[in-house]
């Protein structure tokens, strides 16, 4: 499965940021691109435990069950996944920035490696090992890379 932690997947994810322009068409979803891209770097932060939001009640109740079918394989997550209210970025952002933000957290945390995870539990899915927590920001990050078509 790809990881962030893996020097290839990093590279790639790296490779498609760099694609990604401000005119950037978004395929769904409602955020903006420099939006997407400061909620990406929340992810991080949440990975690295930088910030640390309690657990939700649907995630306590649904997390093991999903849990398990998100991170089995490389299956990209779906469109129009729900997000957490605490990474939700509703104000306008510029591109620029965010990207270089984002990049700059991304590459900090994939090369450090799985010594650079929290142990605090994901809000939705609860206790990650840091091979998971590799996984799902690889996920994330795919996701909206491929949301504006990168």
């Amino acid at each position: 499965m790809k990881t962030v932690f893996e020097s290839g997947s990093l590279q790639e994810l790296n490779s498609r940021l760099a694609q990604l322009q401000p005119d950037s068409e978004r395929l769904w979803g409602k955020m903006t691109l420099p939006q997407a891209l400061a909620h990406c770097s929340l992810g991080i932060e949440m990975a690295a435990g930088d910030i640390k939001p309690p657990r939700i009640l649907i995630g306590r109740i649904l997390g093991p069950i999903i849990k398990p079918m998100a991170l089995r394989d490389d299956e990209p997550m779906r469109r129009n996944s729900p997000t957490a209210p605490f990474l939700l970025v509703l104000e306008d952002k510029d591109f620029a920035i965010e990207k270089a933000k984002f990049c700059k957290r991304l590459n900090e945390f994939g090369t450090t490696g799985p010594q650079s995870c929290t142990s605090h539990p994901h809000a939705f899915f609860g206790s990650l090992t840091p091979d998971e927590w590799g996984i799902l920001v690889y996920k994330h990050v795919d996701h909206h890379l491929r949301q504006f078509g990168a």
